[in-house]
């Protein structure tokens, strides 16, 4: 008997549909799943505001860095490691 291919997705997606049923508990299907209670809820809330979309990873780097250095002095240091270097012939 071959093994059940399961996805990350399909996994999350069953695991919604399930929960989304009447009379369910939520913190047995997440022992069931192997996710916490809190990742099980944020599935569930992301899934009510953007459906099926939202059960999708989503990326971890953060959209701002508040200590990164401006373009402009990126841009004069490369300029200045460019001209200083030497030429290669």
């Amino acid at each position: 008997m071959p093994w059940k291919e399961v996805t990350l997705m399909s996994a999350r997606k069953e695991f919604v549909l399930l929960a989304c049923q009447e009379g369910a508990n939520i913190r047995a299907l997440c022992r069931q799943f192997g996710i916490s209670p809190k990742t099980g809820y944020k599935l569930l809330r992301r899934y009510a505001t953007e459906g099926e979309a939202g059960l999708a990873d989503r990326p971890k780097r953060p959209k701002s860095s508040p200590n990164r250095t401006p373009d402009a002095v990126e841009a004069s240091i490369a300029a200045r490691q460019e001209s200083s270097s030497p030429q290669k012939r």
